[in-house]
């Protein structure tokens, strides 16, 4: 059970060591792009292409869905970024279900854990599997297999990272569950548990007041999606702005927080300690570009700034 790409990582490593997968469950495929041309989600379309059954429920209490699913006698399923599940969905198989989950939990429980771990600036990150229960991430742990989290990694790099990491710890989960041969730990209570809220448009707004390296891992978790994004402030115009890349230069200056220095190659934004030195934006109706080539376009008053 899974839809977006992280998840077709783990249902290739399945097919290819050859576990008899009897059914693919994914979201109904959505109207996107200007046409509204109906998209079918990234696990749809490595099932189709592999010949495996598909279904793609809109009420997974629906008594129809619930035969289908039944019918298929799976005796293990296996959730990788899906929807939350009834009881009478992941209580079905004899082994039960498991979840696979970007984070070493109990920390960064909820939607978007890979995002979080690199905005909050941590080190290192990893992979679980538990079993569901009735409580969002809470259930039993499996499996926990750990990696570091680089300086320059953005959400796509640590994505792809534990994607192929997630593959193997899910692997092994199977292997165990089917020669009867793990343990499960009930998940600690801590006081300090962060969480990974689901990131909507307007948190995503930089804020140039907080310290530097808090800014570079805010853009760097969310590049490239959804982007942090500003609002360039240029004579008469505010131009919502995008930033995929940037770095830190560490600097004393008595700039205004948010002003702009700029010449034909770079654009700095001044902030507490220094400046954001941007490499790669998109502005407002245009392309995602190299900040040299955006200038190369782009008329900016001495008095331009970052909002």
């Amino acid at each position: 059970m899974g839809t977006p790409d992280f998840a077709v990582g783990i249902l290739d490593i399945l097919v290819k060591n050859e576990y008899n997968i009897v059914g693919v469950i994914t979201a109904p495929d959505r109207p996107a792009g200007r046409g509204r041309k109906l998209n079918e989600s990234a696990v749809k379309k490595y099932a189709v292409d592999n010949g495996i059954n598909v279904l793609q429920p809109t009420n997974l209490k629906n008594d129809d869905f619930l035969e289908t699913l039944k019918s298929l006698n799976a005796n293990l399923q296996i959730v990788v970024a899906f929807r939350m599940l009834p009881k009478v969905v992941w209580n079905m198989p004899k082994y039960g279900t498991f979840n696979l989950h970007a984070s070493l939990l109990p920390q960064y429980r909820g939607a978007a854990p890979i995002n979080w771990a690199i905005i909050n600036g941590e080190t290192k990150t990893g992979v679980t599997t538990f079993f569901i229960d009735e409580k969002i991430d809470t259930g039993a742990i499996i499996l926990q297999d750990e990696t570091s989290i680089e300086k320059t990694d953005n959400a796509e790099d640590l994505h792809d990272r534990l994607m192929n990491l997630g593959a193997k710890t899910v692997l092994k989960t199977v292997e165990r569950i089917q020669n009867d041969n793990f343990k499960t730990t009930k998940q600690p209570n801590h006081d300090n548990l962060k969480l990974a809220y689901k990131i909507h448009r307007e948190t995503c707004e930089i804020d140039w007041s907080k310290p530097i390296e808090d800014i570079y891992n805010f853009i760097r978790g969310l590049s490239p999606y959804p982007a942090a994004w500003t609002t360039l402030e240029n004579a008469n115009s505010k131009i919502i702005t995008k930033i995929y890349k940037a770095n830190i230069i560490l600097e004393q200056h008595n700039l205004e927080i948010g002003a702009l220095v700029f010449n034909k190659k770079e654009m700095k934004v001044a902030v507490k300690d220094g400046y954001l030195n941007l490499e790669e934006i998109q502005l407002q109706g245009k392309k995602r570009m190299h900040v040299k080539d955006v200038l190369n376009g782009l008329n900016l008053e001495e008095n331009a700034k970052m909002g």
